[in-house]
């Protein structure tokens, strides 16, 4: 199977800038699942309206097992922000799915600050400036200090995010390469051929400036 990183975290917390630097720096795949669900079934915000925050999770569930079933190359994956808070009833295979990914030795957690004032300030701020989500702010607000308690119970090694993405992703990919087993420690697989899904990308492709 081939090496998988996955970025987890709130949304504002840098997982698609950070990601898709790190992937241009090793050469391999960056696969955002957001972005892979935007590709197959539109804007976000309206799959929720109408069909529920429940099928929108399950759906993104499956969404992700596809991903993974497809990647050839070692990859960055940036999963949706509430993605390792589902329910447990939300997909048969979620659970173990969740718990797997959790404790990965190679599952970097992003978060702006450690400290909840500051966490939520940030991620407010910045899940605002996406027109794609149609967020209101008092909901963002809620959902960060709902969700940040969970995020910090999660046994995985965190990363503070509020540098400048560049700063973050040299973090992360030397966090990398002193995670992967010995037998693949060419600091820059190459990722051949295309990529194995319309929202993967080989590097960073055109990447935004500001932390995502």
């Amino acid at each position: 199977m081939s090496l998988l990183v996955h970025l987890i975290g709130p949304g504002g917390a840098g997982k698609t800038t950070v990601g898709a630097i790190v992937a241009e720096r090793l050469n391999w795949r960056f696969v955002d699942v957001d972005r892979c669900f935007l590709a197959e079934h539109g804007n976000i915000a309206d799959f929720i309206r109408e069909r529920g925050y429940a099928e929108y999770a399950s759906h993104n569930v499956r969404l992700y097992e596809q991903l993974k079933r497809d990647l050839s190359a070692p990859a960055i994956c940036a999963v949706s922000s509430g993605f390792m808070l589902y329910p447990a009833d939300v997909a048969p295979a979620y659970p173990a799915l969740r718990r797997d990914i959790e404790e990965d030795g190679l599952t970097a957690l992003l978060l702006p600050s450690f400290d909840l004032e500051r966490c939520a300030k940030t991620v407010v701020a910045r899940q605002m400036s996406r027109p794609y989500l149609n967020a209101n702010e008092a909901d963002e607000m809620r959902k960060i200090r709902d969700r940040f308690p969970a995020f910090m119970r999660l046994n995985c090694r965190r990363f503070s995010s509020d540098g400048t993405p560049e700063h973050v992703a040299g973090d992360i990919e030397r966090f990398i390469v002193a995670s992967m087993p010995s037998s693949e420690h060419d600091p820059c697989p190459v990722a051949g051929g295309g990529p194995t899904h319309p929202c993967g990308t080989r590097g960073a492709g055109n990447r935004e400036h500001d932390i995502q």
